[in-house]
C-alpha cells in the first residue's frame, strides 16, 4: 500500500521541520472543457487607467495596468475602449461607448485603475481633472460605478466589472469625527443580474498600488487570465492567492456573481500538467539548455530540478539516437504549446526564447508587446522592491510573476537582499509586506535577532507569512525560546485573516496538540477552509483524512485528491491510481490508474515510476497492460505488453518523463 505524507508549512526556513505522515489514496483524472468558443462570442471591454491626478496623489501604475490589461484583453477576443489618464468629459464619452456596445455583447468587461471611493455605499470613480473638497463635488466630478452597471441590468449578456481603485477616501482629510459615511476603499455592490465584480481588496480597505510596473492585482490578473480552460471562478481564486502571497495578506480582493453561466477568457481543455512539468517537458523536447537554465531559475527546488542541472552541465543536448521523434516534437513546440506556455507564465527569458525560436512566428507581434511590459534584469536592479521581491520572497509565496527563493540562495545575496529590501521598506511604510521580506533575507544572513525583531513587527502590523514564519520559530525553539501556545496563537490569527498556511499549520498542532488541547474535528474545518481557498497541501491532507474516516464520507477522497493534483500537489497521483486500481471508493478503472500513475511519472519527484519498476507486483496486470499500451504508442515501449512492470520499463519511463505530455495532448 502506497504510502504519504502532510508536510508541516514552513514560513520561516526553520532547520527543524515537522512532517505529518498519514496512509493515503486519492483520485480520478477530470478534465475542464469550455462550453462554448471565445470566437463564438462578441466580447467588447472598457479599460481605464487614471494615474496623472492633478489634485488629488498621483499613482504609480494604473496606467501601465490599464494598458497591459487592454492588451491581454485583445488577445483574447476582447474590442478594447481604452483611456490612460481621461478627464471627466473624456470618461463619460467612453462610458457611453462603452454602454452602447455592451448591451449588444455576449461578453461585456469593466477594467478601472485609478483613485475610487465611497459615500453612502455608493462607489464613484475619479477623473484625473477632478477637483473633490464636498459632497457636492462628487456628482459633478465623478463617474458613478453604478451608472455602468445599471444600463446594462437586464440586457442578455454576461457582465464583468473589475476594480482596483480601492484607494483612501478625499473626503476623510481634515474630518476630525469619524463619518460611517465616508470609508475608505470601496463598498461592496453587485445585484445586477449575470453580473460579476472584482474588487481588488476587501471592502471598506485600502488596496496597494506596487512597488513594480504593476499593482499586486493587476500583476495577478495578468497571470492567469491566459490559463485555458479556467472559469472565471476559479480564476479569482488564483488571483486572490497571487495577491496574498504578494502583499503578505495586506490584500485581499473579494468578488460577487450573479452570472449565470460560465465564462472562460481562454476556453479549452484545462491543461492536465502543472506548468513546471510542462516547462521541463517543453525544454526536453526542443533540447535546449537555455529553457533548462529558465526551469531552474523559475523551479529552483522543482521536482525535476536534479535533472535539470545534470542537463545544463553538458555543453549540448544533442539527441544520440531517435532524432527523427526529438525533431518532430521540437517543430511541435516552435510555436503554440512554447507561447501558450510563455504567455501565461509571463517569465521574461520564456518569452525571449519564443521570439528567438520564432521570430516571424504566429504569435511574434503579441510576444513584443508582451515584452514591453515585463521588467528586464536592468528594472529589477533600479527597482528597490521589485529586487527585494525578486531576492527574498519565501517559496510558499511564489508566485507566476515572482519564483521563491530557497533559503540557500538567500544567503548567498543576503546582503543584496537586504539593502534592497531596507530601501524599500522605507519607500513604501504603507505595508508591512517589505518587512518581512527584510526580516527573511536578515535570517539567511544569520542574523537572528535583527530577524526575529522584523518578523515580530512585521506579524504586528499583519503581515501573515511573517505571522506564520515566527509561529514555526516559536514551535521550533529556532533562534528564541520555545513557546507552542504562542506559535498557536500566532496561527490562529493568521488563518482567521486568510492564511491557508497558518490554517495547515495549526490543524497539525491540533491533531497532535502541540500547543493546544487535541481537536481533530477542527484540524479538519481548517483544512477546509484551506482547501477552499486553493490550496493544494490542505486539499491533499484534506482526501487523506477522508479516505482514513476522519473527515467524512471515504467516498469524497477521490474528488479530494484529484483537485490537489489540478492545484499542483503531484503527491496524489499515486493514490489515486491505486483507488482506480483496486476499485476502492470508485470502479475499478484500469486505463485511468494507468492514467494516474503516468501524470505522476511525468510530474512527482520518482514515486510513481518507482510503483511500476520496483513495485509493480502490488498493481493489476490490467493496469500494467494499459501503461505498456499507452508506452508503445507513444513509441517508447518496443517490449511485449504482458501486464508485468519491473525493469524492462525503465527506459519507456524515463523518456516518458522527459516529453510524455505530448502524448497526453497538451
Amino acid at each position: 500500500m502506497a504510502q504519504a505524507s502532510g508536510l508541516r508549512v514552513t514560513g520561516a526556513d526553520s532547520g527543524s521541520i515537522l512532517c505529518w505522515m498519514l496512509t493515503c489514496v486519492t483520485a480520478a483524472l477530470l478534465c475542464v472543457t469550455a462550453p462554448s468558443s471565445a470566437l463564438a462570442e462578441t466580447r467588447v471591454a472598457l479599460v481605464i487607467g487614471n494615474s496623472s491626478y492633478q489634485s488629488l496623489k498621483a499613482l504609480k501604475n494604473p496606467a501601465n495596468d490599464a494598458g497591459d490589461i487592454a492588451a491581454a484583453l485583445k488577445a483574447r477576443g476582447f474590442d478594447i475602449i481604452q483611456g490612460i489618464d481621461v478627464g471627466a468629459a473624456e470618461m463619460k464619452r467612453l462610458v457611453a461607448g462603452f454602454i452602447d456596445q455592451a448591451k449588444r455583447a455576449d461578453v461585456s468587461l469593466v477594467y478601472y485603475a485609478g483613485h475610487g471611493f465611497q459615500v453612502a455605499s455608493q462607489n464613484y470613480l475619479v477623473p484625473v481633472d477632478a477637483v473633490i473638497r464636498s459632497r457636492q463635488d462628487v456628482a459633478a466630478q465623478t463617474i458613478a460605478l453604478r451608472s455602468l452597471i445599471d444600463p446594462l441590468d437586464g440586457t442578455p449578456g454576461s457582465h464583468l466589472v473589475f476594480l482596483d481603485a480601492c484607494r483612501n477616501n478625499p473626503l476623510r482629510d481634515g474630518v476630525e469625527v469619524e463619518d460611517p459615511t465616508l470609508l475608505n476603499g470601496l463598498a461592496r455592490i453587485g445585484d445586477a443580474a449575470s453580473s460579476f465584480i472584482a474588487y481588488a481588496t476587501r471592502p471598506d480597505n485600502v488596496a496597494f498600488d506596487g512597488g513594480g510596473r504593476n499593482s499586486p492585482f493587476a500583476q495577478a490578473v495578468l497571470s492567469q487570465i491566459g490559463t485555458r480552460g479556467q472559469d472565471i471562478n476559479a480564476m479569482m481564486i488564483a488571483v486572490r492567492n497571487d495577491v496574498l502571497a504578494a502583499t503578505g495578506g495586506f490584500q485581499r480582493p473579494s468578488e460577487i456573481s450573479s452570472l449565470t453561466r460560465q465564462f472562460y477568457f481562454v476556453p479549452g481543455q484545462a491543461a492536465s500538467l502543472s506548468p513546471e512539468t510542462q516547462l521541463w517537458q517543453l525544454a526536453n523536447a526542443v533540447r535546449e539548455p537555455a529553457l533548462m537554465r529558465i526551469y531552474l531559475s523559475r523551479y529552483p527546488d522543482g521536482a525535476h530540478a536534479a535533472e535539470a542541472q545534470a542537463s545544463v552541465k553538458v555543453a549540448s543536448l544533442t539527441p544520440t539516437s531517435g532524432t527523427a521523434r526529438s525533431t518532430a516534437e521540437g517543430d511541435r513546440v516552435a510555436d503554440d504549446p512554447l507561447w501558450d506556455l510563455a504567455q501565461r507564465s509571463r517569465m521574461r527569458p520564456l518569452v525571449e526564447f519564443y521570439l528567438t525560436r520564432n521570430p516571424d512566428g504566429r504569435h511574434a507581434p503579441e510576444a513584443r508587446q508582451l515584452l514591453q511590459s515585463l521588467p528586464s534584469a536592468a528594472d529589477i536592479a533600479r527597482e528597490p522592491a521589485t529586487l527585494c521581491e525578486q531576492s527574498a520572497t519565501h517559496p510558499r509565496d511564489a508566485t507566476a510573476n515572482t519564483p521563491g527563493v530557497p533559503l540557500g540562495d538567500l544567503a548567498r545575496n543576503a546582503e543584496t537582499a537586504i539593502a534592497a529590501c531596507r530601501e524599500a521598506r522605507i519607500a513604501h511604510p504603507e505595508t508591512p509586506h517589505f518587512t518581512a521580506l527584510l526580516a527573511r533575507s536578515l535570517a539567511a544572513a544569520g542574523r537572528r535577532d535583527e530577524a526575529v525583531a522584523m518578523y515580530r513587527e512585521a506579524a504586528e502590523r499583519g503581515n501573515l507569512r511573517a505571522m506564520v514564519s515566527l509561529g514555526l520559530l516559536m514551535e521550533t525553539g529556532d533562534g528564541l525560546p520555545k513557546d507552542p501556545k504562542g506559535a498557536v496563537a500566532l496561527y490562529e490569527r493568521a488563518s482567521e485573516a486568510g492564511s491557508s498556511d497558518a490554517a495547515i499549520n495549526l490543524a497539525v498542532d491540533l491533531m497532535q496538540g502541540i500547543g493546544t488541547p487535541k481537536n481533530p474535528r477542527r484540524a479538519v474545518d481548517l483544512l477546509r477552509q484551506a482547501a477552499s481557498a486553493g490550496s493544494a497541501i490542505a486539499t491533499y491532507n484534506l482526501g487523506v483524512l477522508t479516505q482514513e474516516g476522519v473527515a467524512g464520507d471515504r467516498g469524497a477522497a477521490l474528488e479530494l485528491f484529484v483537485k490537489a493534483t489540478e492545484l499542483g500537489d503531484p503527491r496524489g497521483y499515486v493514490p489515486a491510481a491505486i483507488l482506480l486500481d483496486e476499485g476502492r471508493g470508485t470502479g475499478k478503472d484500469p486505463a485511468k490508474s494507468a492514467e494516474m500513475l503516468l501524470r505522476g511519472v511525468a510530474s512527482d519527484t520518482g514515486e510513481a515510476r518507482s510503483e511500476i519498476v520496483q513495485r509493480s507486483g502490488n498493481w493489476s496486470s490490467d493496469t500494467m497492460r494499459a501503461i505498456q499500451v499507452r508506452l508503445k504508442r507513444a513509441g517508447y515501449y518496443p517490449g511485449q505488453v504482458d501486464g508485468r512492470g519491473g525493469a524492462k520499463m525503465t527506459a519507456a519511463l524515463d523518456q516518458w518523463r522527459r516529453v510524455g505530455s505530448f502524448e497526453l495532448g497538451q
